[in-house]
Order: C-alpha cells, then structure tokens, then sequence
C-alpha cells in the first residue's frame, strides 16, 4: 500500500484524520438508547415503535471533521510550491521539500 493514491481529492475539515471514534460513540448512544426504549415499552407498543433519529442521539458539529472540500491537484502544487519557497534554503531543499509535500497530501 506504499503506492496507493487517493482516487478522489476530497479532504476533511479538521485537525484529526478520522471520525472512527466520534462514530462508535455515536452508535453506542443510539443503541443504548434503542435498548432502554424498548425494555421499557409496552408489547402493544413495539408494533408501532419507531427507531430514535440520528438529531436525537449527536449533532455532526460534535464530531471532529467539519465538513469536507475538493481541493484539486492544481492548487496542491501551488501551495507545495508556496511552503518550499518560504522553507527550503537551497533549490534541492526546495523541490525535496516540495516533492514530500505532494506525497504526503496524495497518500491515503
């Protein structure tokens, strides 16, 4: 997988580069929630039960992505570009940096 790119160039919104964990938290509160919703309901009331909805259990701005966006290749380079002129010192430092930059963004 050393190799492996990113087929679409849709990036999260955030400083953590998963929402596993807000996710299990998530689905442990909705079937929580579904278990004492169902322990405490009546069996003429389970025909008509309707399961919790998604705004009841979390709100997606909890959550640690906010959001994503498309950022294209053209605009990856430029900003590649733009850091390793302000960081590299020489002009190997420079495309080095600007070619670890680009690897970085493109993995997965």
């Amino acid at each position: 997988m050393s190799r492996s790119r990113r087929k679409t160039l849709i990036f999260g919104h955030a400083i953590c580069r998963s929402e596993r964990k807000d996710k299990q938290l998530w689905h442990r509160r909705w079937r929580a929630g579904e278990r004492t919703l169902l322990a405490s309901a009546s069996p003429e009331a389970l025909s008509a039960h309707l399961p919790l909805s998604e705004s009841q259990v979390s709100d997606v701005y909890w959550m640690g992505k906010d959001g994503r966006s498309y950022w294209p290749i053209a605009r990856q380079v430029a900003m590649a570009k733009r850091i390793a002129r302000h960081q590299g010192r020489s002009p190997q430092e420079r495309a080095a940096l600007k070619k670890r930059l680009l690897r970085k963004w493109m993995g997965k």
